[in-house]
């Protein structure tokens, strides 16, 4: 029997990428949206059995917020988190909130699945392998590894930064061709180089590597790059 449930994201290709899935699965998706700030007003609107959120940056301040909100005034949504791998502190803020959840933005669709049954069962879904290196991290600490958003936005010129935006926002080569100005056989090519040097296949692929390692929020998502001789 199929899941009542919203997604939500960040990056809209992303929730709109889940929602397809799960609808294909024979689950009801109630809605499907961006960002996760407005996640508690879609839940009290819709009234879902499970609800998705996916963030690129679980240890944030304030990230888990809507989730506390939606267990006060629905405590009987369970609410699953889709993150990447986060230290300890990441995991303890979604539990903290009321998460039931918490699950790799890169786990395959039928483990989703198992953690969503999981949750609307009112048991708490969380691989035992993610949890035992959360425990680890925090009983020996090491150093913070090189950050892997800051490393893949320094391969990205300005104008190939600004591409990945609107990728990751769900535009097509046309209209990334008409909001930077551009012909689109230039948006196809400015395309085709972002996946080369983040080392995917798909522009879907892109969005999800980019909210993985939170490379957008270090861009700053909405700012104005500076031209780029190269790719103008």
């Amino acid at each position: 029997m199929g899941v009542r449930l919203v997604v939500v994201d960040d990056h809209r290709l992303l929730a709109e990428a889940l929602a397809s899935a799960l609808k294909l699965r024979g689950h009801r998706v109630l809605a499907a949206a961006a960002p996760v700030s407005g996640a508690a007003d879609l839940v009290l609107s819709r009234s879902p059995e499970v609800c998705l959120i996916g963030t690129a940056a679980p240890a944030e301040p304030g990230v888990f917020d809507p989730v506390v909100r939606i267990k006060k005034e629905r405590p009987g949504v369970a609410v699953l988190i889709l993150g990447p791998v986060p230290n300890p502190r990441g995991i303890a803020a979604a539990f903290a909130a009321g998460a039931s959840g918490y699950v790799r933005h890169d786990e395959r669709i039928e483990g989703v699945e198992r953690a969503m049954a999981k949750a609307r069962a009112g048991e708490v879904a969380i691989a035992p392998a993610l949890l035992q290196a959360a425990f680890a991290d925090l009983l020996n600490p090491v150093a913070e590894p090189d950050d892997e958003g800051t490393r893949l936005l320094q391969l990205l010129t300005p104008r190939e930064i600004e591409v990945l935006v609107r990728v990751a926002e769900g535009e097509d080569t046309r209209l990334i061709a008409a909001g930077m100005g551009i012909a689109s056989s230039t948006a196809r090519t400015h395309v085709q180089r972002v996946l080369m040097k983040l080392g995917v296949g798909s522009r879907l692929e892109a969005a999800a590597l980019a909210a993985r390692t939170g490379l957008l929020d270090r861009a700053g998502v909405g700012h104005s790059p500076e031209p780029d001789p190269e790719l103008s």
